[in-house]
């Protein structure tokens, strides 16, 4: 990794007697960032920052949100542009390399991927060791985690093409492994991939047939599968990446850190957004209903799912894409005349022209499309956050290999404000009041 950024100044800090100059850095768009690797040495002080929303734990330059603009970019190209006119497989490349393929590279690509999308054949015993019952989530940790006992091969974190192998073989499986996790979660029988279907075609096959008929893939279906997979590829340093990035700091093989990322994924605030969006708008019930939640909203009696964003201060840049394939697969595989769909356009249509969500910019995030996507093409909301994690496998990845190339890294230590009791002596059980 090249050390991209540049100097823009100082910053000075007075702290008691002491006054300490401290490097700005400027990278190649976003706020400046003040480095204060050497605040403790010179001050014995350290920052507060619960969260880290005020610190920028690594150098990175895979991906750039502007929550204020909602702007997304994966190395310089804007999501609407990758959304509509590329495909997964595609990103893939362009986060992994930097660069979209040729169309050489792409092929090349495109068949390694495919020729590692089965799994061991031991490797399905695994799952038969959950509960049928088991949350789909529970089996993907568990799962992926055993990665690393059946690819001794590529855990060499120092070894460049051994990365690499690791890399494309959590692509290629993640798909095979999330589609166990929904068959065994349903009682239907594994089906295995097939190497003339592409990414999405493969997984939506994967999940929906049975051996008693043949599957076809609508390609309405798997269109708006590869979009909603290529939307969720990678969001900078998030919770789950930042976690991923941890466990790889302390040198941990690949397969153990995504497996760490999936565990914080699966945590309601982070993954579980598009379930809770889905699970509001079937509380609601049905369209006449809607005003009476409004007041309960703006009454702060009810709590608006799939509305606004944590970074987005501004329209979601992936819910115009993902408004766009709610509409085509509904059009093609949904009932038009559902209470559930009618209730999320008339909240949608609200929620644009109402002050109150204007003000507060509380416009339709991704989530509130792909929830509604994906019940409609018949997904439960149990695999919501697999499908989720599944997608975001080639952005933890890309970010934990740009990591381990970053000759700045260290093994994560964050510090702590302490506010416990100070020194005391052990007093023998008989001597305690």
């Amino acid at each position: 990794m090249t050390d991209t950024n540049n100097s823009a100044g100082t910053a000075t800090l007075t702290y008691g007697d002491k006054s300490v100059e401290m490097p700005v850095l400027s990278g190649s768009t976003g706020p400046d960032v003040i480095d204060i690797r050497k605040l403790y040495a010179a001050t014995d002080a350290f920052t507060y920052d619960p969260g880290f929303t005020s610190t920028a734990a690594c150098e990175s330059a895979i991906t750039f949100i502007d929550g204020d603009k909602g702007t997304l970019l994966h190395r310089g190209y804007p999501i609407g542009q990758l959304a509509a006119q590329s495909n997964f497989v595609e990103v893939c490349h362009l986060l992994l390399h930097g660069e979209l393929p040729t169309a050489e590279q792409y092929e090349k690509f495109e068949r390694s991927i495919t020729m590692h999308t089965m799994l061991h054949a031991q490797f399905d015993r695994f799952f038969e060791g959950f509960r049928r019952d088991a949350h789909p989530m529970a089996i993907m940790v568990g799962t992926v985690g055993a990665l690393s006992a059946f690819y001794h091969d590529s855990l060499d974190i120092h070894d460049a093409r051994q990365r690499e192998i690791s890399a494309i073989r959590l692509i290629a499986k993640m798909p095979t492994i999330a589609a166990r996790a929904y068959k065994y979660h349903i009682g239907q029988p594994f089906v295995s991939p097939r190497n003339d279907l592409n990414y999405a075609e493969n997984f939506l096959r994967m999940c929906f047939a049975v051996p008693a008929e043949d599957y076809v893939v609508n390609p309405v279906m798997a269109k708006a599968m590869d979009r909603i997979f290529t939307l969720h590829a990678d969001h900078e340093q998030n919770a789950s990446t930042s976690t991923v990035r941890l466990a790889g700091s302390s040198g941990a093989n690949p397969f153990a850190c995504i497996a760490a990322g999936i565990a914080c994924l699966w945590g309601p605030s982070h993954g579980g957004a598009n379930e809770e969006a889905l699970t509001m708008l079937k509380e609601i019930g049905t369209p006449d209903k809607i005003p009476e939640f409004i007041e309960g909203v703006k009454a702060k009696k009810y709590k608006l799912m799939g509305f606004g964003h944590r970074v987005y201060k501004n329209y979601d840049p992936r819910a115009t894409v993902m408004k766009e394939s709610a509409d085509e697969v509904l059009a093609a595989v949904g009932d038009p005349n559902d209470p559930l769909f009618q209730v999320a356009k008339e909240l949608e249509r609200i929620a644009l022209n109402d002050e109150y969500f204007i003000e507060r910019k509380l416009f339709p995030n991704v989530d509130f499309y792909s929830g509604i996507t994906l019940s409609a093409m018949g997904f439960p909301t149990s695999m919501f956050t697999v499908l989720f994690s599944l997608a975001r496998t080639v952005g933890w990845i890309a970010q934990w290999q740009e990591m381990i190339g970053d000759p700045t890294q260290k093994i994560g230590r964050p510090r702590q404000l302490y506010t416990g009791p100070t020194e005391r002596d052990y007093v023998p059980i008989q001597n305690r009041g």
